[in-house]
């Protein structure tokens, strides 16, 4: 995109901070492009989209480009009249580049290496500010700032200078602002105690005021025909003559007799798995401990659209589609192989995998926590090969002693990107013991 010199319309700027125009504008585009090269934005593409975005609409002087609504419809291609309000992706992706950029200058500032510019996105705007970062480069690029040495001190300058000079004096006040700075600090950790690791795991749920959807499949169930019910209930009176024995009971038909499939109906009001209930009743429990409201969604109640307005958690593998279509290609998959094997498969050459045993007391799950997913936000996805390991899913992804053993040998900043979980769980009477973490694997979002 081609960047004109200057601004047609020059705004009042703050103290410190460069004008795009001539010389400066170079200067600003030079550190864009580092900032984009740094590990912080090299791989997240989304990051870099948007911050290139910002840094050159304000430099063309665009001003209406750097608006919510626009910047969504033009990065993200959301439609014009999009809900901002329902669809934060614009909000999230802002305090993502907010701290990538924080790391990239924290880094700078670790290796002490300072910048000419240094770029910023003030909270609460999607205008970037550009500052000048050294009386080196202030001389340089500003239009008539005096030069220090010219300008004669008064004399309690003088005085604080002299003082300043002394080394008594130096260690003093270095002595008392590392005290003021461990009282600050201890007071502050005493006040806003470190969130738990299961806390973070979770934070993206408030990335928008949109409740989280529980997910929750609603397989195909078929019911015996009334007629089968009556003609039973003939041959064995009093039976099956109630609704109540009807829906709680099994019909013992005779193994060999045969019947029409137009004798079987299908029932909408059954279907929801055990497991899939019991995991998506521990998950709400929890959102709701943490303040988050939630909403929740069964069988064909709910739709890509749904799911790309607000965070989720999609329960169940094999029995829920989105599950599959959300976790498909990821580095762990729920496949089925030939005969109709249930597994998970690790999707690299020479990749392990976990099937369902003949000796059902055994489970295998997966938890995957996708910060970018594909339907452009948060999504967990908690499920088994069986119900069992859903059941013990939704428990891993929120005991506290089960989630943060795993969490706590994590990479740094591993809240800040995708997470999946591979764990096993013994089974004894259709109820799942612990899950055991077997395997995971972390990795940027894009």
């Amino acid at each position: 995109m081609k960047v004109t010199p200057g601004l047609e319309h020059p705004q009042p700027e703050a103290s410190g901070s460069v004008r795009e125009g001539g010389e400066s504008q170079a200067v600003i585009l030079d550190e864009l492009q580092k900032i984009l090269e740094s590990p912080f934005f090299h791989k997240s593409h989304r990051s870099s989209q948007f911050l290139r975005f910002v840094v050159e609409r304000k430099l063309n002087g665009d001003p209406d480009q750097l608006k919510e609504r626009t910047i969504g419809v033009e990065l993200f291609h959301r439609s014009p009249d999009y809900a901002t309000g329902d669809d934060a992706v614009v909000r999230v992706q802002a305090g993502e580049v907010r701290r990538k950029l924080d790391q990239y200058y924290q880094a700078a500032s670790d290796e002490g290496i300072e910048p000419l510019i240094r770029v910023e996105l003030p909270v609460g705007s999607y205008s970037p500010v550009f500052h000048l970062t050294s009386s080196k480069t202030r001389d340089g690029l500003s239009d008539s700032a005096p030069s220090a040495d010219t300008l004669s001190p008064a004399p309690a300058t003088a005085v604080a200078r002299q003082l300043f000079t002394r080394p008594w004096f130096l260690a003093t006040i270095c002595v008392a602002l590392l005290g003021t700075v461990w009282w600050v600090t201890r007071q502050e950790r005493q006040a806003k105690p470190e969130p738990s690791l299961t806390r973070r795991f979770w934070e993206p749920v408030f990335g928008t005021p949109q409740p989280v959807l529980i997910c929750l499949a609603k397989g195909v169930t078929y019911r015996p025909d009334e007629k089968l019910y009556d003609l039973y209930a003939q041959n064995h009176p009093g039976t099956f003559r109630t609704e109540v024995e009807r829906s709680n009971d099994p019909l013992p038909l005779d193994p060999h007799q045969s019947i029409l499939w137009g004798q079987m109906n299908l029932y909408d009001d059954y279907g929801i798995a055990g497991g899939d209930v019991s995991s998506a009743l521990r998950i709400s429990e929890y959102l709701g401990s943490i303040g988050k409201p939630l909403q929740v969604r069964i069988g064909s109640n709910y739709s890509f659209e749904d799911l790309r307005h607000s965070p989720a958690v999609v329960i169940g593998a094999f029995n829920n589609k989105w599950t599959m279509d959300l976790t498909a290609g990821l580095h762990f998959e729920f496949v089925e192989q030939p005969g109709r094997t249930l597994a998970i498969r690790e999707s690299v050459p020479g990749g392990r995998e976990w099937h369902v045993p003949a000796d059902p007391a055994t489970d295998y799950g997966i938890i995957s926590r996708l910060l970018d997913s594909k339907t452009g936000q948060f999504i967990v996805t908690a499920a088994g090969l069986t119900g069992s390991g859903t059941d013990a899913a939704g428990e891993l992804a929120t005991r506290q002693e089960y989630l943060e053993q795993v969490l706590r040998s994590a990479p740094a900043n591993w809240e800040r990107g995708n997470v999946q979980i591979v764990f096993q769980t013994s089974v004894l009477d259709q109820v799942p013991g612990p899950p055991r973490v077997i395997a995971t694997y972390y990795w940027e979002s894009p």
